[in-house]
């Protein structure tokens, strides 16, 4: 990752929030820590309008002989909320004083208190009549000082009363005194809330570990998009690809999804880069020997790919099959003709066959339009259909301009110029790689001895019309190259799906991967 060391930062924080919510909890936290709870204080002075005979029993409560003015219920929860007991000796006060906690009531007289609850009976002890420390004056709850094992708490019930000069709606809160020698933040006895996982700070750290794993997660996720190949296939730089007009589309396709894989590659393409095998093959043979790399070492931005092999005097490039491609020979439909026996398609080469009569189609002179000289799909149809056999001269410059009433040969430069001249040419002849052949509906596929262009049929070595694409390098590539990455993405299972929706095969799904040839070849 570039700039700032977001994931490392990231890291570090989540080994350190477990380790300060521990620290805190069990250290900080776990000390002495003496808290309060008000569970209840509730004020009676509606129950004269309520309905039913009990409703104003409050009400007609007495104290020294007179009914409550208005009476309160008031039910209090003393705790040990930390980690350790509290003994006697802990409580802020001096030892002559019996009493470790005041509870007093702003406004209100206590009128009756009582301990209604303890966490063990033990505890009962400290609250039998005539304990010292244990009473209520002038409105003050005084408790002893009980000593309370962890989690240890008891319950004080009051009962209350305004007093005369209090003239205020509500009541303010109860106030609780003490004090826990060696206690959190200065011992002060806190007011408390009821926590069913974990105290509010705790739960503040882990809320915050939950965001530092999210993040992990977002920046994990983020990583494998940016990688959704294999992050080992990615590398920086521009790559320059030439050669092979059929393999363009496959080029196309892994191209753009490799720069969207990894966002420091850029792979520009154009149609100038694409003018057939031997002209790729030149290009790449220039630019090596312009920049006479040192050693054993090669270029690692360019690649160039051939319909087929190299031809023995380049030895500096080396090759690397990728895919076997697969060709068709294509007709304009006006020639009535969907099958060819291989004696008829060299007949028709050799110039034997001039009228598509001849062979029970349309009676139109044949007219062969074929590829310039370096195109690896023509080279390719001498080789493997034709049987090396030389293709007849070129009749005209201009496939434009044939003179319709007699056969002719014309060359184009590129594959699909060569489908467009056929479609507008009756009686035309010619071929291309399948996949741009099927997406050009307007002209006809031709089947070769009853087979059609497939992968089975050279696979069985029934259909002739086939080739090795192969990748060549101006000596070895730095394995950390942008063209040593991006035949290795052609390789694994994105590239090889890309090649097959395409419809070539991977080399590495044939019997003969390290040759890329079929099995029946």
């Amino acid at each position: 990752m570039n700039g700032f060391p977001w994931e490392s930062v990231i890291a570090v924080l989540g080994l350190a929030v477990p380790v300060i919510a521990a620290l805190w909890e069990f250290f900080l936290a776990g000390r002495k820590r003496l808290g309060y709870r008000v569970q209840m204080d509730t004020s009676a002075r509606d129950s004269a309008t309520s309905s039913g005979p009990e409703a104003g029993v409050l009400q007609r409560m007495q104290w020294d002989g007179a009914h409550l003015r208005d009476p309160s219920v008031a039910l209090l929860r003393i705790e040990n909320v930390g980690w350790t007991p509290i003994v006697e000796e802990d409580y802020v006060a001096p030892a002559n004083d019996a009493v470790g906690i005041r509870v007093a009531f702003p406004g209100r007289r206590v009128v009756g208190m009582v301990v209604t609850e303890c966490s063990h009976t033990v505890l009962r002890d400290f609250f039998t009549p005539g304990t010292p420390g244990l009473g209520a004056t002038d409105g003050v709850i005084r408790l002893p000082k009980v000593k309370l094992n962890r989690r240890a708490h008891y319950k004080v019930l009051a009962v209350l009363d305004r007093l005369p000069g209090f003239t205020e709606t509500d009541f303010p809160d109860p106030q609780v005194t003490a004090g826990i020698v060696g206690g959190v933040r200065g011992g002060t006895i806190k007011r408390t809330e009821y926590y069913p996982f974990a105290s509010r700070p705790v739960r503040w750290l882990l809320a915050l570990l939950v965001l530092v794993s999210v993040a992990q997660s977002v920046s994990t996720f983020a990583r494998s998009e940016d990688a959704m190949a294999a992050p080992l296939d990615c590398a920086e730089g521009t790559l320059h690809l030439t050669g092979s007009t059929a393999f363009k589309p496959v080029l196309e396709s892994a191209a753009e999804q490799y720069t969207k894989t990894c966002p420091g590659a850029r792979i520009p393409l154009s149609d100038s880069q694409f003018e057939g095998s031997v002209p790729g093959l030149d290009a790449l043979a220039t630019a090596g020997d312009k920049a006479k790399p040192k050693g054993d070492e090669g270029l690692g931005d360019r690649l160039t790919f051939s319909d087929g092999p190299k031809s023995p005097g380049r030895t500096r490039l080396l090759p690397r099959p990728v895919a076997l491609s697969l060709f068709t020979l294509v007709v304009n439909k006006d020639t009535g003709v969907q099958d060819l026996s291989l004696k008829q398609v060299r007949d028709l080469y050799a110039g034997r066959i001039t009228n598509w009569e001849q062979v029970n189609g349309e009676d139109l002179p044949v007219q062969l339009v074929g590829r310039h000289p370096g195109s690896g799909t023509r080279t390719t149809l001498q080789r493997q259909v034709l049987d090396d056999r030389p293709l007849p001269a070129v009749t005209t410059s201009d496939c434009r301009g044939m003179d319709m009433s007699r056969s002719n040969r014309c060359e184009v430069n590129k594959t699909q110029t060569l489908l467009n001249t056929v479609t507008s040419t009756p009686g035309a002849l010619g071929y291309s790689e399948v996949g741009l052949a099927e997406a050009h509906k307007d002209v006809r596929q031709v089947r070769i001895d009853g087979y059609p262009a497939t992968l089975e049929g050279a696979d069985q070595g029934a259909y002739p019309f086939w080739e090795t694409e192969i990748a060549y390098t101006y000596g070895e590539p730095p394995a950390d190259s942008i063209a040593a990455g991006f035949l290795r993405y052609l390789a694994n299972e994105v590239g090889k799906d890309i090649i097959r929706a395409e419809g070539h095969r991977p080399c590495s799904e044939l019997d003969k991967p390290l040759v890329c040839r079929p099995s029946g070849s």
